[in-house]
């Protein structure tokens, strides 16, 4: 539940009640928001079957409890749809929307069917609605802005259900009756009010309860900030408390009337503290966030966290972690507070700590998967204890819990504009806690949605270095998601940015990625030139090592286009290079390249001998499987040589290195366009080596 405060509204109580999670009211909008699953659609009243899941819709402001009304008709109806509940809430905590392609993109995700990287929103719904086919799922749209966010989402299964949550109608989105909400009823708004506030000051003057109600206009959100404020305040009389909401006359809706008497009350510190916490992304925070806006210690902002909930203005989110949340219903009434109490400098400044404090906990985060390095073992004793964890799981445990918050703090610190510095140490700090921490692949979508904002801050600021590095990297993850042609537009593009620079890194990368997009679409004269142009450069700088994988890479394109002698060429130059670097892996596998080509060129006895010799060399360089493959490769050609007997013992040899399913494990000499010959280079090391500041 998100917009009521701490879970009210139509009205779920909190958990801090002895009536923890008893639903009050809103019998009636029950009994026809569940009478509207069952009605006839206008498709299956002209005799056609709904092509759509049905939708209903639960209408009402901020604060009406709308959130925990659709919460408890989804616990009243879940057991109807077999395949589960999914959530997802389609407005930031200032009402921004959410992005279709983000929300539909973590649903897949809770499906258990990731999307690839930088897919585009269309390819993320199809393939939503396309999972949900054939479930039975119901799926709450909390908070929709417009109707576009919901209709992109609707499964093509009509016996799926949609419940969605507004502020108003969603015209556009047909056979939908919404169930829009006013107040409570008097009886539950006194019993809502009585949990909050003690049974017993209800009883003695019920008469002033109502009145209190009649003031709050039965909405529970306000009704909830009044029941709490008479706890904290024994010896007040619920008359009195009418009174004075009164007195704050008809200006603003009742919760704002008596948000400003409750919030008028706080001490100094924690209403600037509250007023703060609309600076955070994501809305969400938690005890750092808010010690590094407020300037405080973490101990003291958790204490005062707490205090605010007691009240409140604020609620606990569920989760592992100490997290807090505002309620959505008050968000736009802190935010109003901060124009008119706190100067713009001073808001910048806030950002500007949250901002420094993050990077440092994703530095901590990553150095402690690090610990074997003497420096970065330095580097952890000399940061605060607050900001250090205790062990690689903890680490991973936060980053995985804190992750939407620290993608929506990049996201804000980008759009902010005047925190650039800040915000590309914070991308470069995520991305090397990300992929040290889950991996490249795991981490790939957040990955992509990072390195495109490090490229809009780069064309912002003029940086063609770190423009290169971040289309490199937006590349590379194209290119795993075969989108070849796009990843070669990237490539081009850095390249560009890359002479711009200056930056021999950047443009090598990108004529060898260049080379690699033309190879993949089986342009494999391109692919050689490109190559070819990589390998200058390589041997102008002394680059020995690239100099004689990117050998390799000639030899490949040259293999694909059937240029047997040219392809022979290049491989034997691989292996030269290889043998002076002293890279013995490098050297068999290149050996077994050549007798690949070799065996292709029509050359069986030469394939024979180079493949020997490659199993030796894998033998020193300790690969079993690539020991094993040779020893298979070495079986087919001899019997294709008519020794069938030393073939066979070959084989034998493959199956003791690599188990019951040699064949399975061939892939370890890889085909010529496989990865085996591809840039030997973190995904995101040219991202980090430009856009950092430290380490």
């Amino acid at each position: 539940m998100t917009d009521q405060v701490v879970d009210t509204g139509g009205v779920q109580v909190s958990a801090r009640t002895s009536a923890a999670n008893q639903f009050l009211g809103r019998t009636r909008e029950l009994k026809e928001l569940r009478a509207d699953i069952e009605r006839a659609g206008l498709d299956t009243l002209s005799g056609r079957k709904a092509p759509r899941a049905r939708v209903l819709l639960i209408a009402g402001r901020p604060g009406s409890g709308r959130t925990a009304l659709a919460e408890e008709l989804v616990r009243q109806v879940a057991d109807r749809y077999a395949d589960g509940v999914l959530r997802a809430r389609l407005s930031e905590a200032d009402g921004t929307p959410v992005p279709v392609e983000r929300t539909a993109r973590e649903l897949l995700t809770a499906l258990d069917r990731p999307a690839p990287a930088g897919a585009a929103e269309d390819d993320l719904t199809a393939e939503l609605r396309e999972t949900l086919a054939d479930r039975r799922i119901l799926l709450l749209l909390d908070d929709a802005a417009e109707s576009e966010q919901v209709d992109a989402l609707l499964p093509d299964a009509p016996e799926c259900l949609v419940v969605a949550v507004s502020h108003g109608p969603l015209t556009g989105i047909p056979d939908v009756r919404p169930c829009t909400l006013g107040g409570l009823d008097t009886k539950s708004a006194v019993e809502l009010l009585s949990r909050h506030a003690g049974s017993v000051r209800i009883t003695v003057d019920p008469r002033a309860a109502e009145g209190l109600v009649e003031v709050c206009q039965g909405q529970p959100a306000a009704l909830t900030l009044a029941g709490r404020w008479l706890a904290a305040r024994p010896k007040v009389a619920v008359s009195d408390l009418a009174k004075q909401v009164r007195a704050e006359g008809e200006e603003g809706s009742p919760l704002s009337r008596v948000f400003r008497l409750v919030y008028g009350a706080l001490p100094t510190p924690a209403a600037r503290i509250l007023r703060l916490l609309t600076l955070a992304p994501g809305g969400v925070v938690d005890p750092h966030t808010a010690s590094a806006l407020a300037g405080c210690s973490v101990d003291g902002a958790r204490a005062t966290l707490d205090d605010v909930v007691a009240l409140g203005l604020l609620r606990v989110v569920d989760s592992p972690l100490p997290q807090y949340e505002v309620p959505a219903c008050l968000h736009p009434l802190l935010k109003a507070l901060t124009e008119t109490q706190d100067r713009p400098a001073e808001l910048q400044l806030a950002r500007a700590r949250m901002l420094e404090r993050t990077v440092r906990l994703l530095q901590s985060c990553r150095a402690i998967t690090e610990t074997d390095s003497p420096e970065t073992r330095q580097k952890l004793l000399g940061m605060p204890q607050a900001l250090r964890f205790p062990n690689p799981r903890a680490a991973a445990e936060w980053l995985g819990i804190r992750r939407p918050a620290l993608l929506a703090s990049a996201r804000a610190a980008v759009a902010d504009g005047e925190l650039d510095t800040l915000a590309r140490r914070l991308m470069s700090q995520l991305v090397r806690a990300l992929v040290a921490h889950f991996g490249t692949q795991e981490a790939a979508a957040d990955l992509y949605g990072i390195h495109s904002m490090v490229l809009d801050v780069a064309e912002r600021r003029k940086l063609p270095r770190e423009k290169a590095a971040a289309l490199l990297n937006l590349g590379d993850l194209d290119a795993r998601t075969g989108r070849t042609r796009g990843a070669l537009v990237r490539y081009r593009a850095a390249l560009d940015a890359g002479w711009e620079a200056n930056d021999p890194y950047a443009t090598g990368r990108a004529m060898e990625s260049v080379g690699g997009a033309h190879l993949e679409l089986g342009d494999y004269d391109r692919a050689a030139d490109w190559f070819g142009r990589a390998l200058a450069q390589r041997l102008a700088r002394g680059e020995r090592a690239d100099a004689a994988r990117l050998y390799g890479r000639i030899g490949e394109a040259h293999t694909y286009a059937g240029r047997y002698g040219d392809a022979l060429r290049s491989w034997r130059a691989a292996i030269a290079g290889h043998r002076k670097n002293g890279d013995v892996a490098g050297h068999a596998r290149a050996l077994s390249e050549l007798a690949r080509v070799q065996e292709y060129a029509g050359r069986p006895e030469e394939s024979l001998r180079t493949c020997q010799e490659a199993v030796e060399w894998a033998r020193r360089a300790e690969d079993v499987r690539l020991q094993g493959a040779l020893h298979l490769r070495l079986a087919d050609t001899l019997d294709h040589l008519g020794d069938s007997s030393a073939a066979q013992l070959h084989r034998g040899a493959a199956e003791r290195m690599l188990g019951e399913e040699p064949r399975e494990s061939d892939a370890a000499v890889p085909e010529p366009g496989q990865d085996a010959f591809e840039p030997e280079h973190d995904a995101n090391a040219c991202e980090i080596r430009s856009t950092s500041a430290e380490d």
